[in-house]
């Protein structure tokens, strides 16, 4: 069977290790960025199957980078990792992307969440609580 294929955008060298460990157990990880300009080039480049990206990064960010490669590939599946635990940027972040993964719990929830886009459906960390509440 195939493995899927991941692009990853973290600007943190040791959270980037950490995450492409633990995603390089279930997928292939094409690439490995640090700012959103970097994912958009690889995300063009590789035509990953899905896209693990932080959202504050230098330069552009991973919502900027996500809205610019969705012009090109529109339904490619995003999971965005991060600390910010706030409906509101969950909201904004799930309008772009079908994952909200927390950083701290992204151990236990990144591969569940990538499962779950990869098949169409949606994810949002448990800790921010219902996805239907999130969604409004």
């Amino acid at each position: 069977m195939k493995r899927a294929t991941l692009v990853l955008a973290e600007d943190h060298t040791p959270i980037a290790d950490q995450l492409q460990a633990l995603l390089g157990e279930e997928f292939d990880v094409l690439a490995v960025v640090a700012h959103g300009h970097a994912l958009v080039k690889a995300v063009r480049r590789w035509q990953p199957d899905a896209v693990v990206t932080d959202i504050g990064m230098p330069g552009m960010d991973g919502m900027q980078a996500v809205r610019e490669f969705l012009k090109d590939r529109p339904d490619t599946p995003v999971v965005f990792v991060t600390v910010h635990d706030d409906p509101v940027l969950a909201r904004r972040a799930l309008s772009l992307g079908k994952g909200y993964v927390l950083k701290a719990s992204a151990g236990e929830e990144l591969i569940d969440a990538l499962r779950q886009v990869l098949q169409g459906g949606y994810f949002v960390s448990p800790a921010l609580g219902k996805l239907d509440a999130i969604m409004g």
